[in-house]
């Protein structure tokens, strides 16, 4: 690729210790009752597509079961933090553009319903407000989350208020069903994503 300018050459890195680290507390207080369903695949490496609409390995009998403890924010968490920044090999979590306090999960009152749909709201927080990687990062970030999340779950990422010079081109772009699934059609982002995607197979 050459020389090519970073947008951010040197990036502030959070200590590793200082994230949440909800997987390792939810083993510990696990101790041997190794529970089926959402839990324990959330926990497992996903197999999935590069398809933003791809239905992942969830099914119907699995989001409808009441045993079944309902995801939560930290999960959620741990799904995106791992990936990987497409400019440095540092995680998302560790440059601090993805940040436990700004995954939002609305879950619907009447959990019985099997056609009430789960709301998760990510807002991303770049590194520098002019990063032109924003688009593709939000984009790693909703493809994750739509492949390893259960269908009954709509997924937006944005970027965080005042974070970003071009903030609302960039959701308008991470917004448009279309657009996604035309930028997946494009084999350089595809396999940048798949770099971005590896730590999190690997976990």
């Amino acid at each position: 690729m050459g020389s090519v300018a970073l947008d951010n050459a040197n990036p502030t890195i959070l200590n590793v210790s200082e994230l949440p680290s909800h997987r390792q507390r939810r083993r510990q207080n696990d101790g041997s009752s190794n529970k089926d369903g959402i839990r324990d695949l959330l926990m497992s490496k996903p197999s999935y597509s590069l398809d933003p609409f791809y239905m992942s390995d969830f099914s119907d009998t699995d989001s409808d079961d009441s045993s079944v403890e309902p995801i939560d924010v930290h999960e959620i968490y741990d799904l995106i933090a791992p990936i990987s920044d497409p400019e440095h090999p540092l995680s998302l979590a560790s440059l601090g553009v993805v940040k436990l306090e700004d995954v939002h999960l609305t879950s619907p009152l009447d959990h019985s319903n099997p056609s009430a749909l789960s709301r998760v709201l990510v807002e991303l927080t770049p590194t520098v407000t002019h990063c032109s990687l924003a688009t593709v990062i939000g984009l790693g970030v909703r493809v994750r989350l739509e492949q390893a999340l259960p269908p009954s779950y709509r997924v937006e990422v944005k970027i965080k208020k005042d974070t970003h010079s071009q903030a609302d081109d960039v959701n308008k772009q991470l917004a448009d069903k279309e657009r996604v699934a035309a930028a997946l059609e494009n084999a350089n982002l595809i396999g940048l994503l798949r770099k971005m995607m590896k730590p999190c197979m690997e976990e």
